[in-house]
């Protein structure tokens, strides 16, 4: 893929977890649900459809592999998932961007979406490198 440029909301929330064929992977800095992101490595992809057919297909395979990341991120939390979530809104960040996230009953915002529902709770830095390390052997990285 080519360089592309991270929109500077990506850092802001969020920490660097590598890289797949397509997408940039990134651990969501929000402690209560197990929640990953992941950013094709193009500059100017807003939508989906911006993506070539190929491009879509690889997206879909990629959030596929970050569900089982984030299932190996709810085991290093001690949290259950009884729902996986995806999530392309954009509607703050424009930069074309899947959110794959775990969802569980009786979690913070349960059971309406996560976004705008409070503020996040930012990893403890050990728990967050092992969320990190176990996302990274999931996706075999």
């Amino acid at each position: 893929m080519a360089d592309f440029s991270l929109h500077p909301a990506f850092p802001a929330s969020s920490h660097a977890v590598g890289e797949l064929a397509l997408c940039h992977v990134r651990l969501h800095d929000d402690a209560r649900y197990p929640w990953l992101v992941l950013i094709p490595r193009a500059d100017g992809l807003v939508e989906i459809e911006d993506l070539s057919p190929e491009g879509r297909a690889a997206l879909t395979e990629e959030a596929v592999a970050a569900s089982a990341a984030v299932r190996a991120v709810a085991k290093v939390l001690g949290l259950a998932i009884d729902k996986l979530n995806l999530g392309a809104l954009g509607n703050v960040t424009p930069q074309l961007h899947v959110h794959v996230l775990g969802r569980r009953a009786g979690d913070p915002a349960w059971p309406g979406p996560v976004w705008g529902h409070s503020a996040g709770v930012p990893y403890p830095e050990e728990v967050r490198a092992a969320a990190i390390a176990a996302a990274r052997e999931a996706l075999g990285l």
